[in-house]
């Protein structure tokens, strides 16, 4: 079986997945805190996840007769800035979401890998954080790094700039040891977290986590979180950034997850500009295309509020009058917000 376990991963490498390592399936470790996360309401409107938890907690139950768990890692780290020579760079997107939507890469790839598999006489079930499997559970059981305090997987030569992967199979697979737990002491990512979502290690309340609230989030952005989003339009990458283990991470081989330079030549004010034929053109295949231009120039009005300058007035008034009431409410704001710090910069006349 040794034989048939480094064939499975040297396939993995041809693929072009950064790492594989096997699991054993079980129910997760993590299945009781998943439990009690979601008891506890901490996943908003992230409804789907309350469906069928006990299939999320046992890859055993979403595939008959599974005995092991492949777990994959692709880098997708292409360095600090996406912005061309001279941009402002007025707002900040997730580097996840830099280019196309990662999901049809990676599917077309664990599409292959099922394939050869299936050589093997294996029966596989594939997802790339899109089924219901607990991945970092499971990525830790096999050793491929461990869940940080951020609740975020970490890896000893990627940091935090990796997609999971994971092949659920009936090969019943020699599992990877466990690489271990190596935050020690560290509470960096808790402290960057802008909104305290972290509320305690390894527990995090999305319904404060400006990732869910300008992505996830189908309504108005809660007014005591505005502020805290800054220049952020979709995502948040802070409790990544601020882990030390990133030092070692280098730029990914995969050329498709460079920066676009469709959606990083636009200003903020550019983009509040847009009707939905030109935001569907700049973000096509893009994975902002799905929270649609409602929500996104709902996120641009924010950052707009918190970054944006008297220039910006006129582009905010126009927004405040569309039909949209997500728009305008939060293009109010953003004026509110822009005449306030005008007024605080105007010293009193005496």
């Amino acid at each position: 079986m040794s034989v048939i376990k480094e064939q499975i991963k040297a396939w993995a490498a041809e693929l072009g997945f950064d790492d594989c390592r096997i699991a054993a399936a079980k129910r997760a470790t993590h299945a009781d805190a998943f439990d009690d996360w979601l008891a506890d309401g901490r996943n908003g409107e992230m409804k789907w996840l309350e469906r069928n938890p006990g299939r999320r907690c046992d890859p055993r139950e979403v595939l008959a007769g599974c005995k092991s768990v492949i777990c994959l890692a692709i880098n997708y780290y292409t360095g600090p800035s996406p912005f061309p020579e001279g941009h402002p760079q007025d707002y900040r997107i997730a580097k996840y979401s830099w280019n196309n939507d990662y999901h049809d890469l990676v599917e077309k790839r664990l599409a292959e890998f099922d394939t050869k598999l299936k050589e093997l006489g294996g029966t596989q079930r594939y997802y790339v954080d899109t089924g219901p499997v607990l991945e970092r559970d499971f990525a830790t059981d096999a050793g491929l790094g461990w869940n940080g305090k951020s609740t975020v997987q970490i890896h000893r030569h990627m940091g935090t700039w990796f997609f999971l992967a994971e092949l659920l199979t009936t090969l019943d697979l020699p599992p990877d040891p466990v690489f271990g737990d190596h935050c020690g002491k560290c509470r960096r990512c808790m402290t960057a977290c802008p909104t305290g979502a972290i509320t305690e290690p390894h527990r995090m309340d999305a319904r404060k986590c400006i990732s869910y609230l300008t992505i996830e989030n189908k309504g108005a952005i809660p007014t005591e979180y505005r502020r805290a989003i800054g220049d952020r339009i979709y995502g948040c990458d802070d409790c990544l950034d601020a882990c030390p283990w990133n030092r070692f991470a280098k730029e990914s081989r995969e050329i498709s997850f460079q920066a676009r330079s469709e959606i990083f030549s636009h200003t903020l004010r550019e983009f509040l500009a847009m009707d939905d034929e030109a935001f569907r053109a700049v973000f096509a295949k893009s994975p902002i295309k799905r929270i649609k231009r409602v929500r996104f120039l709902r996120n641009v009005c924010v950052a707009l509020g918190n970054t944006g300058s008297e220039s910006d007035l006129p582009a905010l008034r126009k927004a405040a009058e569309d039909v949209d009431e997500l728009i305008s409410e939060h293009a109010e704001w953003a004026i509110s917000e822009i005449g306030l710090r005008s007024r605080e910069r105007t010293p009193a006349v005496k």
